[in-house]
């Protein structure tokens, strides 16, 4: 699953009796295709199965499974599976801030850890996708090709180690938790799968994101140690990943940087400044 890929809505089993029904639901699988005609029954269906109809009524849906999963938690305060359930349907709706509370209290009041893994796997996915966003996520897709010119504000100038840190966290913490997780064989493929290719894409884009704060116009003076930690991190997603091509291509880079040095020019084509290599 690639970083910009974004999670379908699911549900987690509202008690452990209807656990073989609902764990489908909570799967989330991007490979699962939802079916366009979902038989009338299914009111709590998600509502991903409904956004081919359009997203005026896709939008509508979302909100009356928001509606719904507040009432729930009027009658059941305490209920992880609940905050769980309005967590990924107010992220769906784009309210990330709600959301991530909705995913603490949920890992709160999920005090048997049965839904951890699946819960701490929902919040980096949120935390990293928030991360893709704005600046960054024009720069991590156009640092491969290697650019030393930046226009002002198209150059990343600052990157805070925690960015990165509290999902990478999320990630292992979903699976530190995964043989504890309630739910279907196929979810704990997909978890076991995918959080590890996350973990991937974060150490690539942290790696990246420093890269590019190297090459910005400004000489703030640990352009090279900078550069040297994006290779320690890019390395790192190729342990997990030995195939990913952009990180193998970053390698490269990063190391041709550290030995010969590099230029930064500004728009108008003037050098900015020149980073010596180490021969």
């Amino acid at each position: 699953m690639s970083p910009d890929d974004k999670e379908e809505a699911s549900a987690l089993p509202e008690d452990p009796a209807a656990e073989a029904e609902s764990d489908a639901e909570v799967s989330g699988s991007e490979e699962h295709e939802a079916d366009p005609n979902p038989p009338a029954e299914e009111d709590d269906a998600p509502v991903v199965e409904y956004e081919k109809e359009g997203e005026e009524l896709a939008e509508f849906d979302l909100e009356t499974q928001i509606e719904e999963f507040r009432a729930a938690l009027e009658e059941d305060p305490d209920n992880c599976i609940h905050h769980y359930n309005l967590a990924e349907a107010l992220e769906e709706l784009e309210e990330r801030e709600e959301a991530l509370a909705e995913y603490q209290r949920a890992l709160e009041c999920d005090t048997e850890q049965a839904y951890h893994a699946i819960i701490h796997f929902g919040v980096g996915n949120l935390i990293f996708h928030q991360l893709l966003s704005g600046i960054q996520s024009v720069v991590v897709k156009s640092s491969i090709g290697l650019h030393s010119a930046h226009k002002p504000g198209d150059s990343i100038v600052d990157v805070y180690d925690e960015d990165y840190t509290i999902p990478i966290e999320h990630f292992q913490n979903a699976m530190t938790f995964l043989p504890q997780l309630k739910a279907d064989d196929e979810l704990v493929d997909y978890i076991s799968k995918e959080a590890p290719e996350q973990l991937a894409n974060i150490y690539y884009k942290w790696g990246s994101d420093l890269i590019d704060k190297s090459r910005q116009i400004a000489k703030y003076g640990s352009e090279v140690q900078d550069v040297k930690k994006a290779l320690k991190l890019i390395k790192k997603t190729l342990e997990i990943d030995p195939s990913h091509s952009q990180a193998n291509l970053m390698i490269k880079y990063a190391k041709k940087m550290l030995a010969q040095g590099w230029k930064a020019f500004d728009e108008y084509g003037f050098e900015a400044k020149d980073i010596e290599g180490s021969g």
